[in-house]
């Protein structure tokens, strides 16, 4: 007996211990909570976050804020596993398989480095997009670059050139990756007719398509984009990165560039890609920042029109989320609310509701 007492104290011992070490190892999952917002008509650390030169500038009210995401685990920091389970009963926090964001061997070096990038492209292509709505001529070129595996089996660098300009995608002007890509979900597997300029010449070629796990279409082109504007913006904002400000920076820039204030003084907040010609993409970790939106004393938000199903039943009291497709839309949102105009509000999709 005294044996058997032996044998099950040491047995326990040895299965708390293991419990114990168990919760001190990391966890494989990724966590995203809401972050700061960032007025890009205001100040960060003392010093303006947009700034248009060669233009006429004037001054802003309100707040025009880009949201932000805390995303906690591998290769950039450690979730350990009481951090995954309390993550799992915040309603703010959102739990992803690390593997799912990730490919294996990610270095947080190269996780900062694609932010940083993205971050700057982003700025390039808010330029863009708000002297497009400004109607500003400015010049911009897409060139093929390379091809993606599946590209490559359905054979398209047979068919295009590294160095081909893509200037229209079934007939319509591109000038960016959003515009591309919503011609090609539109032809819905089918080939889609790219015009191309190469050597000089326009040339319209037939490019097939292919469908994605995510249910999205591709042609499997990766493109460089080059342009060349006639004013400068200088965009300063320490610590964040990725793509998803494009659409708020757009926004900033346009009060910036026009008479009368854009808000009126109201409190905005927003997320979303963007492209040259205006048009407003998807981003992740929508209810994250709708949070921190509310969180930061914003009184309405700007979503993409693509992930208000993703914001279902997650919106927080007092703040007021509206769906857009491109940036002319945002602009006319923003001034009906300055304005009081509750028929243009009125005839909106709900966001989330």
């Amino acid at each position: 007996m005294t044996l058997r007492r032996t044998v099950g104290a040491v047995s326990g011992a040895g299965a708390l211990i293991l419990g114990m070490l168990a919760l001190t190892l990391p966890s494989p999952y990724l966590l995203e909570s809401p972050g700061p917002i960032f007025n890009t008509i205001g100040e960060d650390n003392g010093s303006p976050v947009t700034a248009v030169h060669g233009a006429q500038t004037y001054e802003t009210q309100g707040s025009l804020a880009l949201t932000t995401v805390f995303v906690s685990g591998a290769p950039t920091s450690t979730v350990r596993v009481p951090d995954a389970v309390r993550g799992w009963f915040d309603p703010g926090i959102d739990i992803t398989p690390h593997e799912l964001v990730y490919p294996s061997g990610t270095t947080a070096e190269e996780v900062r480095q694609h932010n940083t990038q993205a971050m700057a492209s982003s700025q390039e292509l808010a330029l863009a997009a708000a002297l497009d709505h400004l109607e500003m001529d400015f010049d911009v070129e897409l060139s093929v670059m390379d091809f993606t595996e599946q590209a490559v089996e359905a054979g398209t660098p047979e068919i295009l050139t590294p160095g081909d300009q893509v200037i229209a995608a079934a007939g319509e002007r591109v000038t960016g990756l959003e515009g591309l890509r919503s011609a090609v979900n539109a032809a819905a597997g089918e080939s889609i007719e790219l015009t191309v300029v190469r050597d000089g010449e326009h040339v319209e070629v037939e490019v097939p398509t292919y469908q994605e796990a995510d249910g999205e279409y591709y042609v499997g082109i990766l493109l460089a984009s080059e342009f060349e504007f006639p004013v400068e913006a200088d965009i300063r904002l320490e610590g964040v990165g990725g793509p998803s400000a494009g659409l708020m920076f757009t926004l900033g820039l346009v009060d910036s560039m026009t008479e009368d204030s854009l808000t009126g003084g109201e409190n905005w907040a927003g997320t979303g890609t963007v492209d040259p010609d205006g048009t407003v993409g998807p981003i992740g970790g929508i209810a994250q920042k709708v949070i921190g939106a509310r969180d930061g004393g914003a009184e309405q938000f700007l979503a993409p029109r693509d992930n208000c199903d993703e914001l279902e039943g997650r919106l927080p009291e007092g703040l007021a989320v509206y769906g857009v497709e491109n940036v002319d839309q945002a602009v006319e949102i923003v001034e009906a609310v300055r304005d009081g105009n509750d028929d243009v509000l009125a005839e909106l999709e709900s966001c989330g509701r």
